[in-house]
Protein backbone atom coordinates (compact mmCIF):
# COMPACT_ATOMS: atom_id res chain seq x y z
CA UNK A 1 0.00 0.00 0.00
CA UNK A 2 0.99 3.68 -0.80
CA UNK A 3 2.18 5.29 2.55
CA UNK A 4 1.70 8.77 2.14
CA UNK A 5 -2.00 9.98 0.68
CA UNK A 6 -2.18 13.10 -1.20
CA UNK A 7 -5.21 15.00 -2.94
CA UNK A 8 -6.74 18.06 -3.73
CA UNK A 9 -4.23 20.91 -5.70
CA UNK A 10 -6.33 20.96 -9.44
CA UNK A 11 -8.83 23.84 -8.04
CA UNK A 12 -11.33 21.56 -9.58
CA UNK A 13 -10.20 21.37 -13.11
CA UNK A 14 -9.77 18.23 -14.46
CA UNK A 15 -6.70 17.73 -17.22
CA UNK A 16 -7.83 19.27 -20.80
CA UNK A 17 -6.19 18.20 -23.72
CA UNK A 18 -3.28 21.02 -24.79
CA UNK A 19 -2.35 22.05 -20.50
CA UNK A 20 0.34 20.02 -20.75
CA UNK A 21 1.86 21.06 -23.80
CA UNK A 22 0.93 24.75 -22.83
CA UNK A 23 2.71 24.45 -19.39
CA UNK A 24 5.47 22.29 -20.65
CA UNK A 25 6.68 25.13 -23.83
CA UNK A 26 5.54 27.65 -20.60
CA UNK A 27 7.90 26.45 -18.37
CA UNK A 28 10.61 25.92 -20.99
CA UNK A 29 10.48 29.54 -22.22
CA UNK A 30 10.03 31.05 -18.87
CA UNK A 31 11.40 28.92 -16.28
CA UNK A 32 8.91 29.21 -14.03
CA UNK A 33 4.83 30.74 -13.14
CA UNK A 34 3.83 34.18 -12.16
CA UNK A 35 0.68 35.74 -10.61
CA UNK A 36 0.22 37.22 -14.48
CA UNK A 37 0.95 33.81 -16.55
CA UNK A 38 -2.28 33.19 -17.54
CA UNK A 39 -2.20 36.16 -19.73
CA UNK A 40 0.33 34.43 -21.59
CA UNK A 41 -1.25 30.82 -20.91
CA UNK A 42 -4.60 32.39 -21.93
CA UNK A 43 -6.21 30.91 -18.92
CA UNK A 44 -7.63 32.54 -15.71
CA UNK A 45 -5.30 32.76 -12.71
CA UNK A 46 -7.24 29.16 -10.92
CA UNK A 47 -6.13 27.05 -14.50
CA UNK A 48 -3.05 28.49 -14.48
CA UNK A 49 -2.52 26.82 -10.19
CA UNK A 50 -4.05 23.88 -12.00
CA UNK A 51 -2.03 23.62 -15.04
CA UNK A 52 1.02 23.69 -12.72
CA UNK A 53 -0.64 21.07 -10.53
CA UNK A 54 -1.38 18.65 -13.66
CA UNK A 55 2.79 19.13 -14.85
CA UNK A 56 3.42 17.77 -11.25
CA UNK A 57 0.98 15.19 -11.04
CA UNK A 58 2.02 13.76 -14.65
CA UNK A 59 5.65 13.93 -13.96
CA UNK A 60 6.09 16.56 -16.58
CA UNK A 61 8.27 18.97 -13.61
CA UNK A 62 9.26 17.95 -10.34
CA UNK A 63 9.00 20.39 -7.58
CA UNK A 64 12.05 22.63 -8.66
CA UNK A 65 10.20 22.51 -12.43
CA UNK A 66 12.78 20.67 -14.22
CA UNK A 67 11.35 19.07 -16.70
CA UNK A 68 11.74 15.17 -17.06
CA UNK A 69 13.69 13.80 -20.04
CA UNK A 70 10.88 11.64 -21.13
CA UNK A 71 8.68 14.89 -22.03
CA UNK A 72 11.38 16.92 -23.33
CA UNK A 73 11.18 14.38 -26.20
CA UNK A 74 7.76 13.64 -26.33
CA UNK A 75 6.64 17.47 -25.87
CA UNK A 76 8.92 19.73 -27.62
CA UNK A 77 7.83 21.17 -31.00
CA UNK A 78 10.32 18.94 -32.86
CA UNK A 79 9.43 16.29 -29.92
CA UNK A 80 7.61 13.10 -30.79
CA UNK A 81 4.06 13.38 -30.33
CA UNK A 82 3.45 17.49 -28.78
CA UNK A 83 0.32 17.17 -29.58
CA UNK A 84 -0.69 13.82 -28.04
CA UNK A 85 -2.50 12.33 -31.30
CA UNK A 86 -1.11 9.26 -31.06
CA UNK A 87 -3.55 6.78 -28.55
CA UNK A 88 -0.43 5.28 -27.22
CA UNK A 89 1.05 8.40 -26.04
CA UNK A 90 -2.38 8.54 -23.43
CA UNK A 91 -1.28 4.86 -22.21
CA UNK A 92 2.24 6.32 -21.40
CA UNK A 93 1.04 9.21 -19.84
CA UNK A 94 -1.47 6.81 -17.43
CA UNK A 95 0.95 5.36 -16.60
CA UNK A 96 3.11 8.80 -15.33
CA UNK A 97 0.12 9.92 -13.33
CA UNK A 98 -0.81 6.39 -11.83
CA UNK A 99 3.12 5.60 -10.98
CA UNK A 100 4.27 9.33 -10.17
CA UNK A 101 1.48 9.74 -7.02
CA UNK A 102 1.35 13.02 -6.56
CA UNK A 103 -2.10 12.78 -7.15
CA UNK A 104 -3.24 9.60 -4.82
CA UNK A 105 -6.51 8.87 -6.38
CA UNK A 106 -5.12 7.32 -9.79
CA UNK A 107 -2.85 4.97 -7.91
CA UNK A 108 -5.38 3.60 -5.49
CA UNK A 109 -8.27 3.26 -7.74
CA UNK A 110 -6.79 1.36 -10.13
CA UNK A 111 -4.27 -0.41 -8.13
CA UNK A 112 -7.04 -1.15 -5.02
CA UNK A 113 -10.35 -0.25 -5.44
CA UNK A 114 -11.20 -1.86 -8.67
CA UNK A 115 -10.36 -5.26 -7.38
CA UNK A 116 -12.09 -5.07 -4.18
CA UNK A 117 -15.25 -3.34 -5.37
CA UNK A 118 -15.47 -4.38 -9.50
CA UNK A 119 -18.27 -1.83 -9.74
CA UNK A 120 -17.96 1.81 -7.03
CA UNK A 121 -19.74 4.42 -6.52
CA UNK A 122 -18.46 7.77 -5.13
CA UNK A 123 -19.27 6.82 -1.64
CA UNK A 124 -17.02 3.50 -1.68
CA UNK A 125 -14.03 5.46 -2.83
CA UNK A 126 -14.30 7.86 0.29
CA UNK A 127 -14.92 4.87 2.15
CA UNK A 128 -11.79 3.32 1.01
CA UNK A 129 -9.63 6.33 1.18
CA UNK A 130 -11.36 6.65 4.59
CA UNK A 131 -10.35 3.35 5.77
CA UNK A 132 -6.97 3.91 5.08
CA UNK A 133 -6.53 7.28 6.79
CA UNK A 134 -9.68 8.71 8.47
CA UNK A 135 -8.01 12.04 8.58
CA UNK A 136 -8.71 12.86 5.48
CA UNK A 137 -11.15 15.61 4.60
CA UNK A 138 -14.34 13.90 3.04
CA UNK A 139 -15.20 16.99 1.04
CA UNK A 140 -11.63 16.88 -0.81
CA UNK A 141 -12.33 13.40 -1.73
CA UNK A 142 -15.85 13.88 -3.31
CA UNK A 143 -14.05 16.78 -5.51
CA UNK A 144 -11.07 14.34 -6.10
CA UNK A 145 -13.39 11.83 -7.53
CA UNK A 146 -15.23 14.27 -9.39
CA UNK A 147 -11.88 15.32 -11.41
CA UNK A 148 -10.89 11.81 -12.05
CA UNK A 149 -14.55 10.86 -13.18
CA UNK A 150 -14.20 14.03 -15.45
CA UNK A 151 -10.68 13.16 -16.37
CA UNK A 152 -11.38 9.63 -17.55
CA UNK A 153 -14.99 8.71 -18.65
CA UNK A 154 -16.17 9.92 -21.80
CA UNK A 155 -19.58 12.09 -22.13
CA UNK A 156 -20.52 11.29 -25.62
CA UNK A 157 -19.55 11.80 -29.21
CA UNK A 158 -20.62 15.30 -29.53
CA UNK A 159 -18.08 16.24 -27.04
CA UNK A 160 -15.00 14.56 -28.74
CA UNK A 161 -13.40 17.71 -30.11
CA UNK A 162 -14.55 19.64 -27.14
CA UNK A 163 -11.40 21.40 -25.41
CA UNK A 164 -12.62 20.55 -22.07
CA UNK A 165 -13.10 16.91 -22.28
CA UNK A 166 -11.03 15.33 -20.02
CA UNK A 167 -7.13 14.48 -21.50
CA UNK A 168 -7.35 10.75 -20.91
CA UNK A 169 -11.05 9.96 -22.06
CA UNK A 170 -9.81 8.49 -25.36
CA UNK A 171 -8.61 5.17 -23.42
CA UNK A 172 -12.04 4.46 -22.42
CA UNK A 173 -10.94 2.95 -18.73
CA UNK A 174 -14.19 3.96 -17.23
CA UNK A 175 -17.43 3.38 -17.74
CA UNK A 176 -21.08 4.86 -15.93
CA UNK A 177 -22.57 1.18 -15.86
CA UNK A 178 -25.89 2.16 -14.09
CA UNK A 179 -27.04 2.74 -10.35
CA UNK A 180 -26.96 1.02 -7.33
CA UNK A 181 -29.81 0.58 -4.91
CA UNK A 182 -29.16 4.07 -3.42
CA UNK A 183 -29.41 5.18 -6.54
CA UNK A 184 -25.13 6.35 -6.41
CA UNK A 185 -23.94 6.14 -9.98
CA UNK A 186 -21.88 3.02 -10.25
CA UNK A 187 -18.92 2.99 -12.32
CA UNK A 188 -16.33 -0.46 -13.80
CA UNK A 189 -12.85 0.16 -14.57
CA UNK A 190 -12.00 -2.13 -17.30
CA UNK A 191 -8.83 -1.76 -20.46
CA UNK A 192 -10.79 -2.94 -23.50
CA UNK A 193 -7.29 -2.08 -25.39
CA UNK A 194 -5.02 -4.10 -23.90
CA UNK A 195 -3.90 -5.93 -26.98
CA UNK A 196 -3.24 -2.95 -28.94
CA UNK A 197 -0.82 -1.37 -25.97
CA UNK A 198 2.72 -1.34 -28.29
CA UNK A 199 5.37 -3.24 -26.45
CA UNK A 200 7.59 -0.71 -26.14
CA UNK A 201 5.45 1.44 -24.29
CA UNK A 202 5.08 -1.42 -21.60
CA UNK A 203 9.58 -2.14 -21.86
CA UNK A 204 9.78 1.57 -21.20
CA UNK A 205 7.65 1.45 -17.91
CA UNK A 206 9.19 -1.71 -16.93
CA UNK A 207 12.81 -0.45 -17.35
CA UNK A 208 11.79 2.89 -15.54
CA UNK A 209 11.24 1.19 -12.64
CA UNK A 210 14.27 2.04 -10.38
CA UNK A 211 13.54 -0.92 -8.41
CA UNK A 212 13.57 -3.72 -11.01
CA UNK A 213 16.65 -5.30 -11.96
CA UNK A 214 18.13 -7.81 -14.64
CA UNK A 215 15.26 -10.45 -13.50
CA UNK A 216 11.58 -9.68 -12.87
CA UNK A 217 9.45 -11.78 -11.35
CA UNK A 218 5.46 -12.45 -12.87
CA UNK A 219 4.58 -11.38 -9.84
CA UNK A 220 5.76 -8.59 -9.32
CA UNK A 221 5.11 -6.84 -12.69
CA UNK A 222 1.40 -8.03 -11.94
CA UNK A 223 1.13 -6.39 -9.00
CA UNK A 224 3.83 -4.07 -8.01
CA UNK A 225 2.62 -0.48 -7.50
CA UNK A 226 4.38 0.53 -10.39
CA UNK A 227 3.53 -2.42 -11.87
CA UNK A 228 1.99 -2.63 -15.34
CA UNK A 229 -0.43 -5.27 -14.96
CA UNK A 230 -2.21 -2.99 -12.19
CA UNK A 231 -1.80 0.22 -14.11
CA UNK A 232 -3.39 -1.50 -17.37
CA UNK A 233 -5.46 -3.72 -15.31
CA UNK A 234 -4.27 -6.74 -17.23
CA UNK A 235 -5.84 -9.66 -15.98
CA UNK A 236 -2.80 -12.55 -15.55
CA UNK A 237 -3.56 -14.10 -19.11
CA UNK A 238 -3.53 -10.69 -20.82
CA UNK A 239 -0.26 -9.81 -19.38
CA UNK A 240 1.53 -13.03 -19.66
CA UNK A 241 0.77 -12.79 -23.65
CA UNK A 242 2.07 -9.57 -23.41
CA UNK A 243 5.55 -10.50 -22.38
CA UNK A 244 5.69 -13.17 -24.42
CA UNK A 245 5.28 -10.92 -27.26
CA UNK A 246 7.87 -8.42 -25.84
CA UNK A 247 10.19 -11.53 -25.99
CA UNK A 248 9.15 -12.51 -29.52
CA UNK A 249 9.86 -8.88 -30.98
CA UNK A 250 13.37 -8.28 -28.91
CA UNK A 251 16.01 -10.53 -28.22
CA UNK A 252 17.71 -8.95 -25.92
CA UNK A 253 14.90 -9.74 -23.34
CA UNK A 254 13.15 -13.43 -22.73
CA UNK A 255 10.52 -14.68 -20.73
CA UNK A 256 10.60 -17.77 -19.43
CA UNK A 257 7.62 -19.93 -17.52
CA UNK A 258 8.68 -22.80 -17.11
CA UNK A 259 8.95 -25.15 -14.22
CA UNK A 260 6.74 -22.97 -11.93
CA UNK A 261 9.25 -19.93 -12.65
CA UNK A 262 7.80 -16.98 -13.93
CA UNK A 263 10.45 -14.31 -14.96
CA UNK A 264 11.03 -11.95 -17.05
CA UNK A 265 14.86 -11.61 -17.85
CA UNK A 266 17.57 -8.86 -19.27
CA UNK A 267 20.38 -10.24 -21.12
CA UNK A 268 21.26 -6.63 -21.56
CA UNK A 269 19.19 -3.64 -20.51
CA UNK A 270 18.52 -0.97 -23.35
CA UNK A 271 18.34 2.65 -21.84
CA UNK A 272 14.12 3.13 -21.53
CA UNK A 273 14.00 6.19 -23.66
CA UNK A 274 15.74 4.49 -26.75
CA UNK A 275 12.90 1.72 -26.51
CA UNK A 276 10.05 4.73 -26.77
CA UNK A 277 12.46 6.57 -29.58
CA UNK A 278 12.65 3.33 -31.53
CA UNK A 279 8.71 3.60 -31.32
CA UNK A 280 7.93 6.84 -32.32
CA UNK A 281 10.87 7.37 -34.66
Amino acid sequence: MINKLTFSGHDTFHCRLFWLKKGFDYISNEGKFRDDSGVELGVGRNMVNSIRYWLKSFGVVNDKNDINPLFQKLLANEGWDPYLENEATLELLHYELCSNNYSSIYNLVFRELRKIKPEFTKQHFVNFVLDLDSSQNVNILEKDFSVFLRTYSSRGEKNKEDSYSGLMTELSLIKEIGEDQKKEKLYRIGNNNQVNIPVEILLYCILSNSNYGESISFKNLYSDVKGIGNIFCFDQDKLEDKLFEIAEKYDFVTYNSEAGVKELQFKNKPEALELLRLYYE
